[in-house]
């Protein structure tokens, strides 16, 4: 069985999930400040878990070696201390990072292969808390908190070009993409008529067309998600619900299940795929 190696903002509080719900298992993360990957966003490239950024150091980039958090000397090109986002490309060997929390940085993208770091096109829009996932297996990115528009947006080798607008006045999102290269979008706020709802729902970009296909069973934001053998794993941050989404072998939505709760309310956790005994 596999279990889900969990950072929370108190890097000291990190814990194994394991993909049944079954049990819950305490891990010792070795790293520089406690508060090492607060904030920070996290991608793999060639197979090793990166964090980027951060309230600790907004332009860091980490290494998860074994149980250690390790500083690397190359570093972001921006400041990106919140509100951004990193994503796998290129068959993972690259991590695109792109957004922030301020002025022309809410729009910068830059890509890491693992020893650099260089610039690449800006988006359209501001997207700070918009996410990053895959559609079409090229990057894209939805909604954003300051200017609480709807835009989405997908990069391509030209540039970035506009993807349909979401339905909602969306941020705070999870994204996450299927193998049949839809984009998946899971919870979130909605901004739309001066409100700020906290959203339940799940869903789905293909064909150029956004459809709900299903619910969580708790309305949440700031989460986050992982997709794992035909199951996306949901780690709440309100709720601290931590639920499962089950999919069949042609990507259906089949069921939403719980399978256990986060010890607190964890903000945008660092996941990652590992084994049972993995820093225990």
């Amino acid at each position: 069985m596999f279990f889900i190696l969990v950072i929370p903002y108190s890097v000291d509080e990190s814990y194994l999930q394991s993909g049944d719900g079954s049990s819950q298992i305490s891990a010792t993360i070795n790293a520089p400040e406690n508060n090492y990957a607060y904030y920070a966003a996290y991608a793999l490239v060639n197979g090793k878990l990166h964090i980027f950024g951060g309230d600790s150091d907004d332009t860091k980039i980490a290494r998860l070696d074994d149980c250690t958090l390790n500083e690397l000397t190359v570093r972001l090109n921006e400041e990106r201390k919140y509100g951004h986002a990193a994503l796998s490309i290129e068959n993972g060997i690259k991590a695109l990072i792109c957004f922030g929390d301020s002025g022309d940085i809410r729009k910068t993208c830059e890509i890491f292969d693992g020893s650099k770091t260089v610039s690449t096109f800006a988006s359209d829009s501001t997207h700070r808390r918009g996410g990053l996932g895959l559609y079409k297996n090229q990057p894209a990115t939805v909604g954003c908190i300051d200017e609480k528009h709807q835009k989405a947006e997908t990069l391509s080798a030209t540039g970035w070009t506009a993807l349909p607008d979401h339905p909602k006045r969306i941020s705070r999102h999870s994204l996450v993409a299927l193998e049949n290269q839809s984009l998946l979008l899971i919870g979130g706020r909605d901004y739309g008529n001066d409100g700020y709802a906290r959203q339940s729902g799940i869903w789905q970009l293909n064909d150029e067309n956004w459809n709900k296909i299903g619910e969580l069973l708790q309305a949440d934001f700031s989460g986050s998600a992982i997709y794992i053998g035909r199951s996306i794993y949901y780690f709440g941050y309100v709720s601290k619900a931590i639920e499962r989404l089950d999919f069949t072998e042609t990507e259906v939505l089949q069921n939403v299940a719980p399978i256990g709760n986060q010890p607190r309310n964890n903000f945008y956790p660092v996941l990652f795929q590992t084994v049972f005994n993995y820093c225990i």
